[in-house]
């Protein structure tokens, strides 16, 4: 394959196989050959490796990590607001795909939650970057998803809006809690640890039985487990509302 290039006037143009490409030319080659989904790949590796809120994601980072120019990116999203948003949605959308409308609503509701939790767990950025905006991609399919089996279980109108706005705050609230703590880096050995302590210190705080009886459970405290058993009390509460 034979290559030369040619200066005509004050630009420099490139030949291949005898054919002349221009800069321009090039150019868009280079935006053809980057998808957005290749971008947004790219965001995830770069957002997962920090571990942080999202502030690692910069163009900069996202140039060198792709090695290419900002308008080649840029051609794909118009910021990195849009794109921290689209990382998401790509990571949370296969999971609620996967969510049968087969299932039963109470069953299906779980099935979003725990989803949300380990999507956070696995990408600790999105607990924060979910916080940012009600328009993202990624929080209007939470609501949808949750609206389609609250409709399943027969609410409608303010009922529905209620209920979908308790579990959507509840679940959200309680796996970006999980993301933001230090408990999540570490192992099964020094969780126990971590968690005894803080038991120890928190009954020390005050000797009321109540705070006594919150320290206790914090030696076995599960956050997924305790994010779920609070959908189950949501779920038991819509439950026993009055149907008339």
């Amino acid at each position: 394959m034979e290559q030369c290039s040619i200066k005509l006037g004050a630009t420099l143009h490139f030949c291949q196989d005898g054919v002349m490409t221009s800069p321009s030319s090039r150019s868009a080659r280079r935006i053809d050959a980057l998808s957005k989904e290749r971008i947004v790949d790219a965001a995830i590796a770069i957002l997962d490796a920090d571990e942080s809120d999202g502030a690692a994601l910069t163009l900069r980072r996202l140039m060198t990590r792709l090695e290419t120019g900002s308008g080649a990116i840029y051609h794909h999203v118009a910021t990195m607001d849009e794109l921290r948003a689209a990382a998401a949605d790509q990571v949370l959308r296969p999971q609620f795909e996967a969510i049968s409308s087969e299932s039963e609503p109470n069953d299906a509701l779980r099935a979003v939650a725990r989803a949300i939790f380990e999507s956070i767990r696995a990408h600790p950025w999105i607990g924060v970057q979910l916080t940012r905006s009600p328009l993202q991609d990624a929080v209007i399919r939470i609501w949808k998803t949750i609206g389609i089996q609250l409709e399943r279980l027969g609410l409608r109108g303010a009922a529905a809006a209620t209920a979908g706005s308790t579990l959507t705050s509840f679940v959200l609230g309680s796996v970006a809690q999980f993301g933001a703590g230090p408990s999540r880096h570490m192992g099964a050995a020094d969780r126990r640890e971590y968690l005894e302590t803080l038991a120890q210190e928190w009954a020390q705080l005050d000797g009321d039985i109540v705070v006594q009886d919150i320290a206790s459970q914090l030696r076995e405290h599960d956050d997924l487990q305790q994010s779920l058993d609070g959908v189950d009390l949501i779920l038991r509460g819509i439950a026993a509302r009055p149907t008339s």
